[in-house]
This record gives C-alpha cells, sequence and structure tokens, in this order.
C-alpha cells in the first residue's frame, strides 16, 4: 500500500491537473477520484474536503521547501511566493478566485497573518486595533494584487512583478512619510 504522502500528492496532482480547465466550484470530490483512480473513501481519509486539498498543496509545496531552504528576507520570500504562484498560475488563478469559508483566501489570509503583524508591531507600537487594520489592509491588497496579476492575460513575470509590488510599497511609504502629505 501506498504511503500516505504519496497518496496525498497523487490526490493533489489529480486536482491539479482538474484545476487548470475547470472552475474550482464545478471540481466534485468524485471528479478528484476519477481523475487518479482512487476511491472516496481514500479521498477522505487524508482530507476533509477538497478545499482541505487545496490547502495542503500550498503548504506542501511552498510553505514547506520554505521552511527547509529559509529566506534571506522578506522581500526573497515574496520573490519565492511569486515565483511559485506563477509556476502554478492556472491552479493558483483558480483557487483564488474561491471566496468563503474554507477558500483557500482565508487560508492563505492565516498564513499573512503573522508576517503582516511583525511589519504591524513596528509600525504601531502594540495598539491592536491599528495593528489588525494594517494587516488586514495589506493581507487583502497583497491578495487581491496576486489574483489580478495571475489572471491578467499576458501575466508578466515574477520578477518583474515582484519589482513593481515593491516600488508600490516603498515609494507611497516615501511620499506618505513626507511632511504635510497627510
Amino acid at each position: 500500500m501506498a504511503d500516505s504522502n504519496q497518496t496525498k500528492r497523487i490526490l493533489a496532482n489529480a486536482m491539479k491537473e482538474l484545476m487548470s480547465t475547470t472552475p474550482f466550484a464545478k471540481i466534485s470530490v468524485g471528479d478528484i477520484c476519477q481523475a487518479c483512480q482512487m476511491n472516496r473513501k481514500s479521498f477522505y481519509y487524508h482530507f476533509r474536503d477538497k478545499y482541505d486539498l487545496v490547502n495542503w498543496v500550498f503548504q506542501g509545496e511552498f510553505l514547506a521547501t520554505v521552511q527547509q531552504r529559509g529566506m534571506g528576507g522578506s522581500w526573497s520570500l515574496v520573490q519565492a511566493l511569486c515565483q511559485y504562484f506563477y509556476e502554478n498560475r492556472a491552479f493558483y488563478r483558480n483557487a483564488l478566485s474561491v471566496q468563503g469559508q474554507n477558500s483557500f483566501q482565508d487560508y492563505f489570509r492565516e498564513i499573512l497573518d503573522p508576517v503582516m503583524r511583525v511589519y504591524a508591531q513596528d509600525l504601531f507600537a502594540g495598539q491592536g486595533e491599528d495593528t489588525d487594520f494594517f494587516v488586514n489592509f495589506f493581507s487583502d491588497a497583497l491578495i487581491a494584487a496576486i489574483l489580478r496579476w495571475l489572471s491578467s492575460r499576458n501575466c508578466m513575470p515574477p520578477e518583474r512583478f515582484t519589482y513593481l509590488l515593491r516600488q508600490s510599497v516603498q515609494g507611497a511609504a516615501q511620499i506618505l512619510a513626507k511632511p504635510g502629505t497627510i
């Protein structure tokens, strides 16, 4: 019998293949099982639902790799994330389009939350309400920017996208830091 991670990878590959051509909402657990010739019982042994499977793909393919390699700084992490999304853009364009309970957007926000909180603490020195606003604002902005980028007809290379993200954030910060700007 195949090991648990191998079975999960087989299901994940089937899901990625299906999501490259079919909207998430139109994919059933039965479709996933049929695509990899596995039974539903095996699917539910490993995952609660198809949302859980999508989240596992990100965790297994990106987060595990980042934890093993480590990153030199926040922009190198953003660059790695954008490179990964670009390489898997059909899947993540579809995954990020899903909203609501258990969606990948919600899961991705949970991943972004602690990262954004580190930056917010420097800006707001422990003011909880302001920190929450900052985290939500920048998480929403990043997710929207990534989805728009992945959904564009001529999706620019990840290096260019990351460069423009960085320029936007740094440029806005410099403008807002000038006395009398606000």
